[in-house]
């Protein structure tokens, strides 16, 4: 588990580009057919997701957002396919925070 105190001091750029590479792990194990790394990987995504709603820096931003990106990565990761959207859908999301370097997305 990532340190909090470390999390928080990132850029909210910055946590959503780790939440990307996160996902982007996990596409790569699911396509080397490697369930366990794959939900390690997914595992850790939703980790850092949930560090990133908490960071108290958000607290006065909607966080609709990013709560509904959460509920959709937990669709992906089930399988369920409510949401007819893409891991590199996922990742794309993540780094248009990073390309726009911008923290008021939300």
């Amino acid at each position: 588990m990532v340190d909090r105190q470390k999390w928080y001091s990132f850029s909210l750029a910055a946590q959503m580009g780790h939440i990307g590479s996160e996902i982007s792990r996990a596409r790569g194990w699911e396509e080397k057919n490697r369930p366990g790394p794959r939900q390690n990987s997914l595992n850790r995504a939703l980790d850092l997701i949930d560090l990133t709603l908490e960071d108290p820096r958000h607290q006065n931003r909607r966080l609709n957002e990013l709560a509904r990106f959460r509920e959709v990565v937990c669709d992906w990761y089930g399988r369920k396919k409510i949401y007819d959207i893409s891991p590199e859908q996922l990742e794309r999301y993540c780094m248009s925070f990073i390309k726009t370097g911008t923290d008021v997305i939300f």
